[in-house]
């Protein structure tokens, strides 16, 4: 059996007005693709983004400070924690 090339075979279909849809075909021309390879990077390139930002947590210094000297200063276990720990 002969490997074949990978392709793209999911489909995104979205509508658009067509002011839209003209200034998105203008913008893809204007780089030289097509408008689905356009739409698809900047999608992407989007949803990469906004995953990043959801899943890091910016703190200024003086938060970064404070979070860390909480957590080197955890408090000693008391008894419920230790008995809970035995089990």
């Amino acid at each position: 059996m002969a490997a074949s090339a990978v392709t793209n075979s999911c489909r995104i279909n979205l509508r658009a007005t067509p002011d839209a849809k003209a200034l998105i075909e203008k913008a893809a021309e204007l780089m030289g693709t097509t408008l689905s390879a356009y739409m698809l990077q900047n999608s992407y390139e989007a949803a990469k983004r906004v995953i990043s930002e959801h899943q890091m947590l910016m703190l200024s210094n003086r938060d970064r400070d404070a979070f860390l000297a909480a957590i080197s200063k955890a408090p000693k276990p008391n008894a419920a924690l230790r008995k809970l720990m035995r089990k």
